[in-house]
């Protein structure tokens, strides 16, 4: 595969790269350094038109291509991916301000893995079928969509763009996918991949541009028949105003404020190693980040003592050093606004026990967009700090003293996407996590995932659930058919 990013991305429309319509592009950033990087199209609504008929086109044929052929087509995805492992890594780095070792590490290998997994997944996705006594035979027929949209965020770039491509393509149909404009790199890349496999021309269509113009013509569009966004909540309000009048189906991934509860007869080590991850890995920005800690009063004091001097050890720099545990924050922008987070938490009466300040390392990366890790104490449960989604480093302490005060301040707030629970009792944790408000609970570890498992959050975390049979429920129809014997 070639091997070169060019200055000027395009974007990836009926098989080939072409510029954007109105010759308009966007700077795009390294958040390492705080230099301009390239350009990428400003992809508006005549470029998605082009796209969709590129899509509606290709979707009479790849429909029905058998089972088999699609299987191959996506595990040569996958392949290629792997292949090209450490060039989509240090893209991913470059452009996200991700470690680079977690790019490798994580994004890179769960980008492939999910192809594999959808691909195998569609050779088994079972149909229905009821039998009514002597009188008639129900089958189901689950078939795809038609074309739908893709629109993935910035935190885990190539991972969660193909956590919903690989299902819609393994599905049938045939989609228009928009990266985030902060971060493209990797989506381009993919479109060189998919046509080195042999994806058909029009099945993947790859749009750049930003969320109020080409997300914007993309959710709009009368012949795109499912969203699926990930996402923060306000952007999810907006495209369910859009598209629930005109009834698309929509998969909607939103925020989440998301609680570690940490009870005194916890695995220390363990929930201590597993805390600091859960709180500051990809420098915060994931949104099953545990942003809000309550330990037992107990064992509080102990807690927040050791909490803090591992955070203090953690080494914020050039996301290019292995030694680095915490890259840039992605862009500017959102730099702005989780330093902006942190002032108002000291005006609700906060204590920063550890961070808070900007971090200029030496070097290439002196003008980068970096924030110390961030341990904030002595904020209410009510105030806007533990209310409102930061997707940064930055995380608060609380403390309880009964199980049923646990509860009340994990389910209280807006979101309910994610949920750790640290307990050796096990009676205890299967209690309280049932009654924890979340969509997805973790029972003495984190971010443990298994693809075949439904994710999604409730509350104003989201619509529809993802991954495994989930996924492919959504990205078909069913369809019933009886037969009278």
């Amino acid at each position: 595969m070639q091997q070169d990013i060019p200055w000027h991305l395009e974007n990836f429309i009926g098989g080939s790269f072409i510029g954007p319509l109105s010759g308009n592009f966007i700077d795009n950033f390294n958040p390492a350094t705080g230099e301009v990087s390239g350009k990428i199209p400003d992809s508006n609504e005549q470029d998605v038109a082009v796209a969709v008929k590129a899509a509606q086109k290709a979707f009479t044929t790849w429909s029905v291509t058998p089972l088999e052929k699609r299987f191959e087509i996506l595990n040569r995805i996958a392949e290629l991916i792997d292949d090209n492992k450490e060039l989509f890594a240090l893209a991913e780095s470059n452009d996200n301000g991700k470690p680079l070792w977690l790019s490798r590490k994580v994004d890179i290998p769960r980008a492939s893995a999910n192809f594999r997994f959808f691909a195998t997944g569609i050779m088994h996705f079972a149909a229905e079928s009821h039998q009514m006594e002597d009188s008639a035979i129900n089958y189901t027929l689950r078939q795809p969509i038609g074309v739908v949209g893709c629109i993935s965020p910035w935190n885990l770039p190539l991972y969660l763009f193909t956590w919903k491509i690989a299902p819609a393509l393994a599905a049938g149909n045939c989609v228009i996918a928009k990266p985030s404009e902060v971060t493209p790199l990797t989506a381009f890349l993919l479109g060189r991949v998919v046509k080195e496999a042999g994806l058909p021309d029009g099945v993947l269509n790859i749009l750049h541009g930003t969320g109020p113009v080409t997300g914007e013509a993309i959710i709009q569009h009368p012949a795109i028949k499912a969203i699926s966004f990930t996402g923060s909540t306000r952007a999810g309000a907006r495209i369910a105003s859009v598209a629930a009048p005109v009834f698309k189906k929509l998969s909607l991934e939103l925020g989440g404020k998301n609680p570690n509860i940490i009870f005194a007869d916890c695995d220390w080590e363990k929930m201590m190693n597993t805390t600091v991850q859960s709180s500051f890995a990809n420098q915060g920005q994931i949104c099953l980040c545990g942003s809000r800690i309550l330990v037992e009063a107990s064992i509080y004091d102990k807690f927040k003592t050791e909490f803090v001097e591992r955070v203090k050890a953690l080494k914020v720099g050039d996301p290019m050093d292995e030694k680095s545990k915490q890259g840039a924050i992605v862009s500017k922008v959102h730099f702005e606004k989780v330093m902006g987070c942190i002032e108002k938490a000291k005006e609700e009466g906060g204590t920063i026990l550890v961070g808070g300040q900007a971090v200029q390392p030496e070097g290439r990366c002196a003008n980068g967009w970096f924030i110390q890790p961030t341990v904030i104490e002595g904020v209410g449960p009510d105030t806007v700090t533990n209310q409102e989604e930061i997707f940064g480093p930055v995380v608060t302490i609380q403390k309880f003293n009964t199980e049923e005060e646990a509860l009340q301040l994990a389910n209280a707030t807006q979101y309910g996407l994610a949920a750790t629970i640290w307990t050796s009792n096990l009676t205890r944790a299967h209690r309280v996590g049932a009654r924890v408000e979340s969509g997805i609970i973790w029972i003495n570890c984190w971010l443990l995932r298994d693809l075949r498992t439904p994710f999604g959050g409730v509350k104003n975390s989201g619509v529809g659930r993802e991954g495994g049979w989930e996924a492919l429920r959504f990205f078909t129809e069913a369809k019933n058919i009886c037969v009278q014997l």
